[in-house]
């Protein structure tokens, strides 16, 4: 959960947050003078890489230990995340031609492999999953949260903005139910995310912006691999309804009253980045009020590139499935499309076709003369990515001119396609798209994610005789096994019945 490392404190007085308020509103007018006047970075097509990852003691159960975990890995490219069972790998950004993905894919599970290795000196397992199967409520009292201000302070401001313990009520599809209060932010950090970035140019934000809204159903539909949470059956993709929910800064009355949940899909389609930012500020206080002394005005007319600080902590608690960002490098400024819809794993190779799959579709609907987004509703869009989170690869998907479609066959004879023409324009090479692309394409044949193989391979070790919660930590163990040997998640074998 990326809330920025500027946060000092963790909790504010009332004039640290109108005098935030005020420099936030400052920010966003400078910001809107430089969309207008400023060279942004975009000298190539880069894109960069989040995977949120789950430690596992011997049991599989979750290991409450990253502090120690990541001083054994010893490696800057792994960082703490909210829970102590919880790390990160930030992947430095990667230009997409050629064979980069090949290589990316080399280079990434040699990374896992040697974090797994140090971490498992310590009798701790690295799983990439978008809910670790065996957390349970206990897991959630007592000294669970990492050791850093900035999540206390998050978990401070969200229950205080809310005013009350926080309601999960999630239903699966055959019944099974969470029905509970939480008193902190913890089951939140049961949801483990990967974020796809794509470095895109000002005038061509909306467009790529707009696509990645449109693509997200699919998206979910095939990448759904979150089915099960405190030992319940619930959405194949879980973590939406749970990120949504252990987060919202909302009480009754304000859902009532229509007021905006900080996990958001949108309203609109958008005509530039800058309406994302505005909305932002139009819509929701501030959770982490962090002042800087930058004056962001005198630093833009002196021709030198403001940093924007307070505008960006903001934009980072409000949680859009697709997010704006604004950040500079190497003294440039640049804007990023952040893609925050899918789950991590199951393997590296299923990671990877997740994101040839994105990155091939957003270019060519990004570019298309008429986008498909001036063909159907935005509602339509946020309903395709309800329903791809609840059924996965059984979801139906409306797409205009087919109708209402199972997602698997419009990804077959609509987006597929799109996809890898998408990365020939970007200059991706024909042994990347046929790796990972086909890897697409087998889930839609074989009907398999890793929400679906989750649930059929808990569901055949229940009919043995096992009961839940151990054919919960089987099913874990199966998973890492295949997840290790970097095999896409449609070709792991199920247990014999």
């Amino acid at each position: 959960m990326d809330v920025g490392a500027e946060v000092e404190q963790a909790k504010y007085t009332r004039e640290q947050r109108q005098r935030y308020r005020e420099k936030v509103r400052r920010d966003l007018d400078v910001f809107e003078r430089m969309l207008s006047h400023s060279q942004f970075e975009f000298d190539r097509p880069m894109t960069g890489l989040e995977i949120e990852l789950n430690l596992v003691a011997d049991d599989l159960g979750p290991k409450l230990d990253n502090k120690k975990v990541l001083e054994q890995i010893a490696d800057p490219a792994y960082q703490t995340e909210l829970a102590r069972y919880n790390i990160e790998l930030n992947v430095p950004p990667r230009p997409l031609p050629g064979d980069a993905a090949l290589e990316l894919e080399s280079d990434l599970r040699a990374s896992l492999n040697r974090a797994a290795e140090r971490a498992a000196q310590l009798g701790v397992g690295i799983v990439a999953i978008g809910i670790l199967p065996t957390v349970m409520p206990d897991h959630f009292a007592g000294d669970w949260i990492s050791e850093n201000i900035r999540y206390s302070a998050l978990n401070n401001a969200v229950l205080e903005a809310r005013g009350e313990d926080v309601w999960l009520n999630m239903e699966g599809p055959t019944g099974e139910r969470i029905a509970r209060y939480s008193d902190s932010l913890a089951p939140e950090s049961a949801c483990t995310s990967i974020q796809l970035h794509l470095q895109v140019q000002p005038e061509r934000f909306a467009d790529h912006w707009n696509a990645a809204q449109v693509i997200a159903g699919p998206q979910l539909a095939l990448g759904a691999n979150s089915p099960f949470f405190l030992g319940q059956r619930l959405w194949a993709e879980t973590r939406i309804p749970l990120f949504t929910q252990a987060t919202d800064t909302r009480s009754v009355e304000l859902k009532a009253q229509g007021v905006r949940p900080r996990v958001w899909f949108g309203e609109r389609w958008i005509t530039s980045i800058f309406d994302l930012f505005e909305e932002n500020v139009r819509y929701f206080p501030a959770l982490l009020p962090e002042l800087t002394e930058e004056e962001p005005e005198a630093v833009f007319e002196r021709g030198e590139v403001p940093e924007l600080k307070e505008l960006r902590l903001h934009n980072g608690t409000v949680y859009r499935w697709n997010r704006p960002i604004y950040d500079i490098v190497r003294g440039l400024p640049h804007l990023r499309v952040e893609n925050r819809t899918l789950p991590a794993g199951p393997s590296i190779v299923d990671v990877l076709a997740n994101a040839a799959f994105y990155y091939g579709t957003v270019r060519v609907l990004a570019e298309d003369d008429r986008p498909v987004w001036t063909q159907m509703s935005f509602s339509a869009a946020e309903e395709n990515f309800e329903e791809g989170a609840r059924l996965g690869i059984d979801a139906r998907t409306y797409w205009p001119r087919l109708g209402d479609v199972p997602a698997t066959e419009l990804v077959l004879r609509r987006l597929l396609p799109m996809a890898h023409e998408g990365l020939s324009r970007w200059g991706v090479s024909q042994a990347v798209r046929d790796r990972f692309l086909g890897v697409i394409e087998q889930r839609c044949i074989k009907g398999v994610n890793g929400a679906s193989w989750q649930t059929d391979c808990v569901a055949r070790l229940e009919a043995r005789g096992l009961p839940r919660d151990e054919a919960l930590r089987e099913m874990l163990r199966a998973y890492m096994e295949g997840m290790n040997a970097n095999e896409p998640v449609h070709t792991w074998d199920l247990p014999r019945g």
